[in-house]
C-alpha cells in the first residue's frame, strides 16, 4: 500500500497559467516550490518528505489513487 510520501498524483492543465504551489511539512508551512502549467500539460509529482500539501490555482484536472476532481466544478 501507498503511504503518504511515496503516493503520487497527476495534474492535468485545462487553461494556459495553472499554478501548483508546494507546501512544506513540520510547524510552519511554507511554500517551498511552484510550477506554471500550460493547457493540457501535465505534472506527475507524489508527496515526500518535505511536502505535505500542494496547493493549484487555475482549471485543471487532479488524478490520485482515491478519484479525479477538477478545480472548476461548481
Amino acid at each position: 500500500m501507498a503511504t503518504p510520501e511515496n503516493e503520487f498524483f497527476v495534474i492535468r492543465a485545462k487553461e494556459n497559467g495553472v499554478s501548483v504551489i508546494g507546501l512544506t511539512r513540520g510547524s510552519d508551512t511554507r511554500f517551498h516550490h511552484s510550477e506554471k502549467l500550460d493547457k493540457n500539460e501535465v505534472m506527475i509529482a507524489q508527496f515526500t518528505e518535505h511536502t505535505s500539501a500542494v496547493k493549484v490555482r487555475g482549471k485543471a484536472v487532479i488524478q490520485t489513487r482515491h478519484g479525479e476532481m477538477s478545480t472548476d466544478q461548481d
